[in-house]
């Protein structure tokens, strides 16, 4: 079970606009679907003024969720073959995909985001179609949200978050909620949880998303269908890992992937079958929505190894700490660059070395050198357009770039420089003269490492500066003594409240709490008597509510509750719950035993109110009706609009 997130932290940061939602025509799709009496023409007309979720919807019945029906042609076609829930969350799945394809997060790498939750939602319909845990629709729609909590984070916090996926580059799922954990006061696992709840998801695949991304077990038994739902997206996750890994990884990624499919009693043959029908499947939805994919070899020719433990060279004996360590030579002339690769080891770098550009490009990304030189006349590219896309890389900025040719005329200079490259190197190089741009070249980097240095901090000044922010947002919404909503978080608590009820025609109930001749403790017995009176009393009434209701502190020994989707009598039950609670307490503070009372006005919504304030007058109304009856007791007033009349509820 996912643990709950702190409800008032949640609702602010939905009330802050920026939380990642649904746009558009997903947008208005997800309140149409909210409504009972929607028929299937009046979405279809919606959904047509989208032709790109058209085409997505179509293929969705047609391909991956509609097997074995005859072909689909029409939007009414396709509503009918999947079903309004599924339509809904693919709508959301779709929108969040357009429209947070890329971001402010610098070291957040959206696009093997959205291409590893694709395939997890393309392997979770294929496996829902063998377990049977859940319909394939509806797990679709769960792999392509699973992981909603990494996008949340890098897109509320993108400057810390960035921080937080560097620090824990490496580290294990622990370590990386536990930094999150410190620097959010939550984790992405958390987060993803509850956006997942509030957007209407069952409860069986918000506990599995929070369990996958939290790197928890299932506490469920084996033979349960949350058991087979959550190891089925830890498999869908697995299949993503292996389907992005880099050829050298993948035996390793076959190896854990192989074990997570024997969770799910799936045998070599059947993992394989799966694995290369959703490689297939991966291809296809990666053109229609524009997401990296690649044709990858058949599954059976990988041979499956066990993850060894990585180990990270050794610097050199005598080299300097904070001097470039790597440097990759890229020349077509085996003699030259032996020779080039000879002279940079004996200045202190570690090596590698590749003969044409494209191999150049992917070992610079996995190398991470601090200095290149790049040969003229490379067979597959030229090497201007080589030095560009280094240079368009993140890594490629902090590279120092030499070109080096035998034909160093002026338009040749030029061009190099033009393209990116700091310096140039006639060939036949001069070993000496090499080795002299080696110094230079380690100044440079040394004065681009002090610059990254001010940025960092910079970038930490900024970080710390944002939670300061959001710790004095939250201590200006919450009440010091109790630690609940004060009113200022009430009033916007419940004005929102007010609206989702209007809007839904969704009843809505507020009640009033009041502790009994609470001034007469104070003259008693102290201020400080009075306090713990307050903050004991607001426990009790916490106990007593249930998870959706909201309770603030309005001031003095004033409380308010506010009870969504809650009839009139409903409320008067969660009241004289409250009132009980608070009877059966037993204040003990400075060696005294003291017993309070509490009264209690309810009011819900109807339609003589115009807004929140009248629901809230009506509730405080009825507080002083129960104070004129002799206190300790619930009162509701209810105005009867046909009769025009008043009507009090004892």
């Amino acid at each position: 079970m996912a643990p709950p997130i702190d409800v008032s932290r949640f609702e602010q940061l939905k009330a802050s606009g920026d939380l990642p939602s649904p746009k558009g025509v997903a947008l208005a799709v997800m309140r149409l679907t909210q409504q009972d009496d929607v028929s299937i023409n009046e979405l279809a007309n919606v959904i047509k003024a989208d032709p790109a979720f058209v085409g997505r919807l179509v293929k969705a019945a047609n391909g991956i969720i509609g097997y074995g029906r005859r072909p689909v042609a029409s939007v009414h076609d396709a509503l009918t073959v999947l079903g309004m829930p599924a339509v809904r969350n693919m709508a959301l799945g779709f929108s969040l995909l357009t429209h947070y394809r890329t971001g402010a997060c610098e070291n957040f790498d959206y696009g093997r985001y959205w291409a590893a939750s694709l395939l997890s939602a393309v392997a979770m319909q294929s496996i829902a179609l063998r377990t049977r845990a859940a319909a394939p629709d509806e797990t679709y729609c769960l792999g392509l949200l699973a992981r909603v909590g990494e996008i949340a984070l890098a897109t509320l916090y993108p400057h810390d978050y960035s921080r937080v996926v560097k620090e824990s580059a490496g580290l294990d799922i622990s370590r990386r909620l536990e930094l999150e954990s410190r620097a959010f006061a939550m984790t992405n696992a958390e987060l993803g949880a509850a956006m997942l709840g509030d957007w209407g998801l069952p409860r069986v695949f918000t506990d599995a998303a929070y369990c996958v991304a939290a790197g928890t077990e299932s506490q469920h038994s084996e033979s349960s269908r949350e058991f087979v739902v959550t190891q089925s997206l830890a498999l869908s996750h697995q299949l993503g890992d292996y389907c992005l890994a880099h050829e050298h990884e993948r035996p390793r990624c076959k190896h854990r992937l192989m074990i997570a499919a024997s969770r799910l009693s799936f045998d070599e043959e059947s993992t394989a079958t799966l694995s290369n029908g959703v490689a297939r499947e991966w291809l296809e939805w990666g053109a229609l929505l524009s997401i990296h994919a690649e044709k990858l070899p058949p599954f059976e020719q990988i041979k499956a190894d066990a993850p060894a433990e990585a180990t990270a060279p050794a610097a050199e004996e005598g080299e300097a700490e904070d001097a470039p360590t790597r440097a990759l030579v890229v020349e077509a002339n085996t003699e030259s660059c032996t020779e080039m690769v000879r002279a940079l080891r004996d200045a202190g770098f570690h090596t590698s070395s590749a003969h044409d550009g494209f191999s150049a490009a992917e070992l610079a990304l996995d190398f991470l050198p601090d200095l290149m030189i790049i040969g003229g006349h490379l067979p597959d590219m030229p090497s201007s357009d080589l030095i560009r896309i280094i240079r368009r890389t993140r890594i490629g900025r902090l590279i120092y770039l030499f070109y080096a040719s035998d034909q160093l005329h002026d338009d040749v200079v030029v061009a190099a420089l033009e393209a990116g490259a700091d310096d140039t190197l006639q060939k036949p190089v001069n070993m000496r003269i090499l080795k002299a741009k080696i110094g230079v070249s380690r100044r440079i980097s040394a004065l681009h490492r002090e610059i990254e240095q001010d940025r960092e901090e910079i970038r930490h000044f900024a970080a710390e500066l944002a939670v300061s922010n959001r710790r004095l947002q939250e201590a200006a919404m919450t009440d010091s003594l109790t630690g609940f909503p004060n009113r200022r978080y009430f009033n916007e608590h419940f004005a929102q409240e007010w609206s989702v009820a209007l809007r839904g025609k969704r009843p809505l109930s507020s009640v009033v709490v009041d502790i009994d001749l609470f001034k007469n403790i104070n003259d008693t017995y102290g201020h400080d008597v009075g306090d713990a009176v307050l903050v004991q009393v607001s426990q009790a009434l916490k106990g007593a509510l249930r998870n959706q209701d909201f309770l603030a502190r309005l001031g003095g020994d004033e409380f308010v509750v506010v009870c969504p989707d809650t009839p009139l009598e409903a409320a008067r039950v969660c009241a004289n719950r409250l009132h009980a609670a608070v009877s059966n307490l037993t204040i003990s503070t400075r060696q005294l035993n003291l017993k309070v009372s509490v009264s209690c006005g309810v009011a819900c919504r109807d339609a003589s109110m115009t807004d929140a304030d009248s629901l809230f007058k009506r509730a405080d109304d009825s507080l002083y009706l129960a104070k004129q009856r002799g206190r300790n007791g619930v009162a509701a007033i209810q105005i009867d609009t046909d009769k025009g009349g008043q009507h009090h509820v004892a």
